[in-house]
């Protein structure tokens, strides 16, 4: 028995190690995916950098129940071999969409969805318990989406928009966002410890509220204001590429920004972006401000998501009903990246996280209604024998 257990232990601990790892390769090509594009493709737009983003959330959504059924009638290495193999080839295609010589943006997409194909998950799924309280189930999957959409959306969104409002290089949009990055997650380890505390004496529904409140409080931040505008990229210009903008906005923004030295890269907030001529700017402070209390929410509402799941669902397998709720995770990361780019891209920042301050609301408005059903099987368990 003690061999068995020590077994298991270096088992979790290698789990820990792969997801360590995958997390440090999937930060490092998200900061890294904008510019890359951009460098690869002069024709994508930040409406297809989130179907690029989604496309490894979708490849792991379609991969997942094929890897799980093989590894249910094969051995698990088979799979898994598989899996390994995929996501190297993937790699390595992403790492060379350079050098064909058209449609570049395509063979990024491919190449995601591929690399998201080769990290889905080989789990077994197992057969649930009965006497489950299906609207707290159904209830925790929505929370659970909306957490990560939330998330999904912001870190597909902070380069373009840093790029854009700041006039940061590609260089040093990677190099700033991706230290903001780990900022956060120095800081979601300090919240952890600390929610871990927490929830002992105020409960996992509390901490799931109060982190909502939180993100709400930081989109609600990142609301432009003021009458200072993004500078304006005239790259495009040159092309013969202006939109729908009058001629008087056009002369205003000229006469506002200095024109680029065309032996640089451009920077700035494109102009086939109309709305960059009318928006104001988000000034920095706003989004460290904001970044901040999203790097607080986010991970309070993962981390009691997960725990508020697993308690209604008791001590028996979960494999089904967790798997549902690695569906829901990865439904949110397709839509969040599709949602937040193609609004940014057409209405700007003031609608797009508008919109995503109203889903927080309606979000904490079903926490409130479902509150009481937010038990621990064993405490709804408990109740009915009564």
């Amino acid at each position: 028995a003690r061999g068995h257990y020590k077994s298991r232990w270096i088992s979790i601990r290698i789990l820990y190690l792969t997801m360590f790892l995958s997390s440090i390769g999937f930060s490092i090509v998200i900061m890294s995916i904008w510019p890359y594009l951009q460098k690869i493709d002069q024709t994508a737009d930040a409406s297809f950098l989130g179907w690029v983003i989604a496309s490894f959330s979708l490849g792991q959504m379609v991969a997942s129940p094929i890897f799980g059924l093989w590894s249910n009638y094969r051995p698990r290495k088979e799979p898994l071999i598989v899996s390994i193999f995929i996501s190297v080839a993937a790699n390595c295609l992403y790492a060379y969409v350079h050098v064909p010589a058209s449609h570049n943006k395509y063979y990024m997409l491919v190449a995601r969805g591929l690399v998201g194909f080769g990290a889905a998950s080989t789990d077994e799924a197992q057969v649930p318990q009965g006497n489950i309280d299906q609207v707290a189930v159904v209830a925790t999957n929505v929370l659970f989406f909306v957490v990560l959409f939330i998330f999904a959306l912001f870190e597909t969104i902070v380069t373009p928009l840093t790029m854009d409002m700041y006039a940061w290089t590609r260089e040093q949009a990677v190099l700033y966002d991706g230290i903001i990055l780990a900022a956060l997650g120095v800081e979601a380890v300090i919240i952890f410890m600390v929610i871990k505390l927490l929830s002992k004496k105020i409960g996992e529904r509390a901490i799931l509220l109060g982190g909502l409140i939180v993100v709400w409080v930081g989109f609600f931040i990142l609301l432009p204001w003021g009458n200072q505008f993004p500078k304006i990229q005239w790259e495009d210009l040159h092309n013969n590429s202006i939109p729908n903008t009058t001629f008087g906005e056009i002369i205003i923004a000229l006469w506002k920004s200095p024109r680029e030295d065309h032996n640089e890269e451009p920077t700035g907030c494109p102009i086939e972006q109309a709305w960059c001529l009318y928006i104001p700017m988000i000034h920095l402070a706003q989004f460290l401000t904001s970044a901040a209390l999203i790097g607080i929410g986010y991970p309070s509402c993962n981390v009691m998501s997960y725990t508020l799941y697993s308690k209604i669902l008791g001590p028996k397998p979960q494999g089904v009903y967790m798997g549902w709720l690695t569906a829901s995770g990865s439904a949110a990361r397709i839509l969040g990246p599709v949602f937040i780019s193609q609004l940014y891209t057409s209405w700007g920042p003031r609608w797009a996280f508008s919109l995503v301050c109203g889903v927080v609301v309606l979000t904490i408005l079903l926490l409130l209604v479902v509150y009481k059903r937010l038990v621990a099987f064993s405490v709804r368990h408990g109740r009915i024998q009564e």
